[in-house]
C-alpha cells in the first residue's frame, strides 16, 4: 500500500510517478462520489498511508523511502478538490503539486524535518497540497475551470 501499487518503483522520480498514478483514482472517484467521496477517500487512504509508511520505515531503517509515494497520493488528491474533474484542471493540479511537494515552504519543510514515522512521511504532503490547491482555486477561472 504505501508504494501505490507498485509505483513508487517506477525508475527516476518515485514521487512524480505516485502523483501520476493517483490521477485516475481522483477522477473516477469524483465521478462515482463527488467531491464528499474524493475527501473521504484522502482522509481513508492518509490514516493508511501513515500505517503503511510506518511499517515501510521500520523494516527499511529510512526516514522517508523513495518508494514510499502514499503520500504523494493523498496530497494530490487533496490538492484535486479544489476544482472539478478536467483534464486542463488535474494537469495543473499535478504540476503544482509537484513543485510545492518539492519546495517544501514552511510548515512543509517543518514537518519534513521534524515529525517523524509515518505522519512525518504524510504531512509535509498535507501541507504542500493546502499551497497547491489555494493556487490551482485561484487560477481555475483562467484555466477553464
Amino acid at each position: 500500500m504505501a508504494t501505490w501499487f507498485g509505483s513508487g518503483y517506477l525508475p527516476k522520480a518515485p514521487g512524480t510517478w505516485g502523483s501520476l498514478a493517483a490521477l485516475p483514482f481522483a477522477w473516477l472517484i469524483f465521478q462515482l462520489c463527488g467531491r464528499p467521496g474524493l475527501a473521504v477517500a484522502a482522509v481513508a487512504v492518509f490514516a493508511a498511508g501513515v500505517w503503511s509508511a510506518g511499517v515501510y520505515i521500520r523494516k527499511s531503517g529510512v526516514h522517508d523511502p523513495g518508494p514510499v509515494v502514499i503520500d504523494e497520493v493523498v496530497g494530490q488528491w487533496l490538492t484535486l478538490l479544489a476544482v472539478t474533474p478536467d483534464p486542463v484542471l488535474y494537469a495543473a493540479g499535478f504540476i503544482l503539486f509537484r513543485l510545492f511537494d518539492i519546495l517544501k515552504p514552511w510548515p512543509a519543510s517543518w514537518a519534513d524535518r521534524k515529525v517523524a514515522g509515518g505522519l512525518g512521511v504524510m504531512l509535509d504532503d498535507i501541507f504542500a497540497a493546502a499551497y497547491a490547491a489555494l493556487v490551482l482555486y485561484l487560477i481555475a477561472p483562467w484555466l477553464g475551470g
